[in-house]
């Protein structure tokens, strides 16, 4: 990609993606390079360059003992499954899916016993029983409950501190 067709100003949903380095289209086809460092190349990463000067910009940030650019060709749009279509009619759609694999069970303590007796002991001199520990955390767990309904009322995967009840 010269720089005369970075300038042209054509809109990024006309390319498969946008350069890591200068933001430029990558065309649906196109050659692109990629960092041969592992790294740079994980999925929450992901960096493509439209060109070896753009992959080599980012070697004074990314501070790589040693790399190369890696040839690539970007898949085509039928491969790319319509990647690169208008984003207006692309839908997000938020809904209670099934609670994430966890190992946490309903009577695990959620409180840091070291760090709730610290603080008695600090701001009475009393001492904590283990068995504190219990209906504290049950406390806990009501509130994270009524924060997750909250969130779920309001179209969002994520508790927040207005979430919270009392704070």
């Amino acid at each position: 990609m010269t720089d005369a067709s970075r300038a042209s100003g054509a809109p990024i949903s006309a390319g498969w993606r946008r350069c890591s380095a200068c933001k430029s289209a990558i065309g649906f086809g196109a050659t692109y390079w990629t960092c041969s460092v592992s790294t740079c190349n994980q999925k929450r990463t992901g960096l493509a360059f439209c060109t070896v000067s753009c992959w080599d910009a980012h070697l004074p940030v990314a501070r790589h003992r040693e790399a190369w650019a890696e040839e690539q060709t970007a898949p085509s749009r039928a491969a790319a499954g319509g990647a690169g279509s208008d984003p207006s009619k692309q839908r997000r759609i938020v809904r209670p899916g099934a609670p994430a694999k966890s190992s946490a069970r309903a009577d695990d303590v959620l409180i840091i016993a070291s760090r709730l007796k610290d603080y008695v002991r600090a701001k009475s001199g009393y001492n904590t029983s283990d068995r504190a520990l219990g209906p504290l955390s049950e406390i806990v767990r009501r509130a994270c409950d009524e924060a997750i309904r909250s969130a779920q009322r309001e179209g969002r995967r994520t508790v927040l501190d207005r979430d919270i009840p009392g704070i």
